[in-house]
Parts: structure tokens; C-alpha cells; sequence
């Protein structure tokens, strides 16, 4: 299986996240997604989602990195400081905070955190091709014990 990398240092500015998306859209079209392809608009997201976590819950710099395997399924992983588990909550009605990793859930095919170093990798799958409703929700690998992920130090 070959699997080609790519990678963007994401700085700890919320604005970051908005150059992440563009970033992401360049490298996607690059491998061959189209823009105008359904799993490009669901990646797309799902970085969104990833790297606004790891900007929002730790205030420091991450690294965003999607790995594209020669089969057409494509992970992305953001990697941050904190060595805190995501913490998958569930928002109610007008909550306007909340709903990000119950979006990775359910737009992923399978996801998950482990150690980076001091810190910690989120990770998500999506794979390309059609797969049978069994093997299409993997889930959390490691789902997060009901705390924040907290602010650290860079």
C-alpha cells in the first residue's frame, strides 16, 4: 500500500482554520478529488472540525497532516500539544459549541486519537469507495473521558 503525505504547520489563530480549509482543498485536488466530488466537501469539514478543536482547546500551534493510500481512502490527522483526550459532548438545541466531534462520528468512517509526543494525534478516515453498511461505522478508537481537552503550555 503507498500512501502519500502531505502536511501544514496550523498556527494558534482561529483564522488558521479558514487557511487550513484552502490548504486542504488544494492538496485534495492535487490527488485527483475533485471539488465538485461529495467526499471533498465531507474532508473538507472534517479538517475544519479537527484543527478548530485543536486550535480552540489548546491555544497552541498543530500540525495538520493527510495522508492519501494508492487504494483512494484518504486520513487526516491533526496533531496539538495537549496530551488531554478529545472530549466528544453532546450539544443541546441552540448550543452554538459542542457538535464537532458528534460531526467526525458521523461523517467518518472511522476515528480515533492516540500520543503524538507530549501531545496527542485525532485522526479520521474516509474511504473512497462505497463500503457495506457493517464495516462503515468503525467509531472512537479511544473515545474521550467527559473532560476538556484544557489549555496548555506551548
Amino acid at each position: 500500500m503507498q500512501v502519500l503525505q502531505v502536511q501544514l504547520k496550523v498556527g494558534p489563530d482561529p483564522a488558521e482554520v479558514g487557511r487550513a480549509r484552502r490548504w486542504a482543498r488544494s492538496r485534495l485536488a492535487g490527488s485527483g478529488i475533485g471539488d465538485d466530488e461529495p467526499l471533498a466537501e465531507t474532508l473538507v469539514l472534517l479538517i475544519s472540525e479537527l484543527v478548530t478543536n485543536a486550535v480552540v482547546h489548546t491555544g497552541c500551534p498543530a500540525v495538520l497532516r493527510m495522508l492519501f493510500a494508492a487504494e483512494g481512502g484518504v486520513r487526516v490527522e491533526v496533531a496539538d500539544a495537549s496530551d488531554r483526550p478529545p472530549a466528544p459532548r453532546h450539544a443541546d438545541g441552540d448550543d452554538t459549541n459542542g457538535r464537532g466531534l458528534e460531526l467526525v462520528d458521523g461523517l467518518a468512517d472511522r476515528w480515533g486519537w492516540q500520543p503524538e509526543g507530549v501531545g496527542k494525534s485525532i485522526w479520521c478516515e474516509v474511504d473512497r469507495a462505497p463500503v457495506a453498511p457493517s464495516q462503515a461505522r468503525g467509531g472512537a478508537v479511544n473515545p474521550g473521558a467527559p473532560v476538556s481537552p484544557g489549555r496548555v503550555h506551548c
